[in-house]
């Protein structure tokens, strides 16, 4: 049993994560600001320990005695991340860079940085770790930044991974309909179109919830000789996908007729990521697909467990309610 601190406990990944960390027998410290409730993560008990708190304030104590620290807390995605660029930055690279180092000083033997394979942007070709990196949004390269400041920290007595998420999918106790293979769900149950951002020949890689949570859980096992200081893509080669083909897939796994409709100016972001490395390095292999995903969320809308018109669940109408309205502090 490990005892771990987890930021970001409360969102879509880390709720996940946090119940399975839970269910392997680990001990959690969960930090977050819960602005979409507290809801999102099972009661306080004698292995759960959750702070609402901010990672720019968290203070040292919090991590003395902690085995490794997942540090998911960000602004997410890349249109929340542009309404309040300066605070994104300040979050997800600055507030992730004090952790990382507020844990290296408190003697925390390993830390995990999730970012995303967004940092790639529009390149062509297979890209892995070597690649170039292209970042086109504020999100994308404030996690470029953390990705670089927190790797310079790593040490023979601080291991540091960082894992480049493809764009993740599936259900969620705080759940997402901004993500790509939800929102096709939400809009082919809801007005019997999947919503398609032009001109739909975009290439983008998938990973559901839980694997990516699991890739997570494999980092803090793996040896520190085979993983400390670098930089893994997390997701699957074969769920490297086009949007266009990617509707048709989902469409055909909710057993509904396809259609669909455009939105948006098209997007610039395009790239397909190799994941031989992670595969190589810690035997990480998905175990759900898009259409297992597509499935599982339609079964959810149907039974009446997720409601899609939750506005929390589109992420920068939220901050944006939250800025107008009740909390205009929450991104201060």
């Amino acid at each position: 049993m490990s005892s771990l601190l987890v930021t970001g406990a409360g969102g879509y990944i880390g709720s996940v994560l946090t119940r399975m960390l839970l269910e392997h027998g680990d001990s959690v410290t969960a930090v977050d600001r819960f602005f979409f409730g507290r809801q999102t993560l099972p009661p306080d008990d004698g292995r759960l320990r959750v702070i609402e708190g901010d990672i720019r304030t968290l203070q040292q104590a919090e991590l003395r005695g902690i085995d490794a620290v997942i540090d998911l807390a960000a602004l997410s995605n890349d249109p929340a991340g542009e309404l309040e660029s300066e605070k994104t930055w300040a979050i997800n690279h600055a507030g992730r860079v004090r952790i990382a180092t507020l844990a290296k000083q408190a003697g925390v033997p390993r830390y995990i940085l999730p970012s995303s394979c967004s940092v790639y942007g529009f390149q062509e070709g297979l890209l892995d770790e070597r690649s170039p990196v292209n970042p086109l949004t504020t999100y994308a390269k404030a996690n470029r930044q953390a990705e670089g400041d927190t790797l310079a920290l790593a040490d023979a007595g601080f291991c540091v991974v960082v894992l480049r998420q493809a764009t993740v999918y599936g259900l969620s106790p705080r759940m997402r309909f901004d993500l790509a293979i939800n929102g096709m769900v939400r809009g082919l149950f809801k007005q019997g179109k999947i919503p398609l951002l032009r001109d739909g020949t975009q290439w983008r890689p998938f990973v559901h919830v839980r694997d990516t949570a699991r890739a997570m859980m494999l980092m803090l096992e793996a040896r520190p000789e085979r993983v400390n200081a670098q930089i893994f893509n997390v997701g699957s080669d074969d769920q490297n996908c086009q949007i266009m083909p990617l509707a048709k897939t989902v469409a055909e796994a909710m057993g509904i007729r396809f259609d669909y409709e455009w939105y948006g100016l098209p997007d610039h972001r395009s790239y397909r990521v190799s994941f031989q490395k992670v595969r190589e390095a810690v035997g990480f292999h998905p175990a759900c697909s898009p259409s297992d995903g597509a499935r599982e969320v339609y079964e959810a809308l149907r039974s009446g467990a997720v409601d899609p018109d939750d506005p929390r669940t589109i992420t920068v109408g939220w901050y944006k309610h939250l800025i107008e309205t009740s909390r205009p502090r929450v991104l201060l």
